[in-house]
């Protein structure tokens, strides 16, 4: 099965023919690990549907799935333009696609938010974003982490979400951390309802 055909479901919520391509060309130049791997090795921070093999790309699924749902409610919708919705569930979906970063480690690199967002600045042309859409997704991929900006040594290496989209990211990849919040998959990694 090629990446494409994993994500049709996620393809599908991108309005956008030419968004959709760049979304495809992002998916297809991460790393393999970013299918394979669980989103937590530790299991601490992620409820069951996230651990094990291929738990990061269920996380990610289920991260632009809450998004998804969450701007298609026309109150909370109304608030982005179409081209906003499109750029915030593309980064969902890529938000921890080099959570071990580039070439892979052992453990989970802190400030992969800040190395997500550099590859698709630096990626910008190749993936077939414009300039403004590059920098649009690198500012809302790299506050992700919201409240938790500080290594483990105590340093500040991320920033807080300040801007309505950085916090709408935030929100969602939150809300699909939580253990309280259990999406359903099928044996194909395919959200199913």
């Amino acid at each position: 099965m090629s990446r494409e055909e994993m994500f049709l479901d996620e393809l599908s919520y991108i309005s956008s023919d030419e968004l959709g391509e760049a979304l495809v060309n992002i998916i297809n130049m991460l790393p393999e690990y970013w299918l394979e791997k669980p989103a937590s090795s530790t299991g601490k921070y992620h409820p069951d549907y996230a651990l094990g093999e291929g738990g990061l790309l269920r996380h990610s699924k289920a991260a632009m799935r809450i998004g998804y749902e969450l701007l298609s409610n026309p109150v909370i919708g109304e608030k982005y333009t179409p081209r906003e919705k499109d750029l915030l569930l593309m980064s969902l979906l890529v938000h921890d696609g080099l959570k071990l970063g580039n070439p892979e480690e052992k453990y989970t690199r802190f400030d992969h938010p800040i190395l997500m967002a550099d590859f698709i600045v630096e990626n910008q042309e190749e993936l077939g974003l414009t300039k403004e859409d590059a920098k649009f997704m690198a500012e809302v991929i790299k506050t992700h982490m919201g409240a938790w900006t500080t290594d483990y040594n105590g340093n500040e290496v991320l920033e807080k979400p300040k801007t309505k989209y950085q916090n709408f990211v935030h929100m969602c990849d939150f809300l699909a951390s939580r253990k309280c919040i259990l999406v359903p998959f099928d044996k194909n990694n395919n959200i199913s309802v």
